[in-house]
């Protein structure tokens, strides 16, 4: 019997995992406040350059927390919004894909650019 019964349940849960998995997810309402793409572009490059170099800094793991969270929030502070703004937009972006594609795209294009101008200047010219 409890054979039967744990194949029961693994078949159950094998078909609950189908059919969630086949479910469209839940729309994201537009948030009140919502971040323009742009802005989001700037925060994004901002807050991958801002855990760079905490990463760079070579703290211990909690160290490193507590400093990019408070560069975080200063950065929010900068930008007047507050934390809850952005991660609201960016679960509403998240849900559209192209919307999120066309951020990511330009978040990459302007950090590779930035590493190009980086590698660049800090070369010496060749010797004529």
């Amino acid at each position: 019997m409890k054979r039967y019964s744990r194949r029961v349940l693994t078949c159950l849960t094998a078909l609950t995992l189908v059919v969630t998995a086949c479910q469209k997810p839940e729309e994201v309402p537009v948030p009140p406040r919502l971040l323009p793409q742009d802005k989001m572009v700037s925060l994004l490059i901002e807050l991958h350059l801002l855990e760079a170099r905490t990463e760079a800094a070579a703290l211990p793991q909690d160290s490193s927390r507590a400093l990019f969270r408070q560069a975080q929030k200063d950065l929010y502070w900068r930008h007047e919004i507050d934390d809850s703004t952005f991660v609201q937009s960016y679960r509403y972006y998240a849900t559209h894909d192209k919307d999120l594609d066309n951020i990511y795209s330009a978040v990459v294009d302007s950090l590779s650019l930035r590493e190009v101008k980086l590698t660049t200047s800090s070369t010496p010219p060749p010797h004529p």
